[in-house]
């Protein structure tokens, strides 16, 4: 019995150290020589401070700021509660808040219509993009409260648009902290 025992122990040892300590460390350290921005959280520094991470959504207040997607995570945007809503499309809750989201978009800009993705939440309710039609809809607003031309706050809009991946997948997309990032930039 002893001489099938020490075998298998000596095997949970090795594997325990090779895929918990050894492949994780790897890993790692070719990310980090790799790809140190994505491994690092791909964040984002403004005067030397970080503001943000490109793949985490933030909320934005106010008439001078783009807007992103409603959030379903935790408080809003909350990274350590990421999930959407288990509200389902008949319930009266979700339809109620889509309806006030929508109704308050169309007073904003009557003469739209109301991008999806601006009364939707994502799977995870932190997603940091729009879509440019989302961007498009509150260039309006955003010049009027900042008192811009609204065809530099467009092509402000127009410099952040990132196309597919690859050229064929997915759809194009506005990162709005890097957009908002440069609205604050510009004079």
């Amino acid at each position: 019995m002893l001489t099938q025992i020490r075998p298998a122990i000596i095997m949970i040892v090795f594997f325990t150290i090779l895929t918990g300590l050894v492949y994780p460390l790897g890993m790692t350290g070719i990310a980090q020589a790799l790809f140190p921005h994505q491994a690092n959280g791909s964040l984002i520094e403004k005067d030397g401070k970080v503001v943000g991470s490109e793949l985490i959504g933030q909320g934005f207040a106010g008439d001078r700021y783009f807007h992103g997607r409603p959030s379903a995570a935790g408080d809003g945007y909350n990274a350590t509660a990421s999930s959407g809503s288990n509200l389902g499309p008949t319930n009266p809750k979700l339809i109620d808040r889509i309806k006030g989201d929508a109704d308050k978009l169309k007073a904003e800009n009557p003469n739209q219509p109301v991008p999806m993705d601006l009364v939707t939440t994502s799977g995870s309710g932190l997603d940091p993009d729009i879509s440019p039609d989302a961007a498009y809809f509150q260039v309006a607003r955003v010049a009027k409260a900042r008192g811009f031309d609204e065809a530099k706050v467009k092509a402000l809009v127009d410099s952040h648009v990132e196309g597919r991946e690859l050229g064929f997948l997915g759809e194009p997309v506005v990162n709005v902290l890097a957009l908002n990032l440069a609205l604050d930039d510009t004079k």
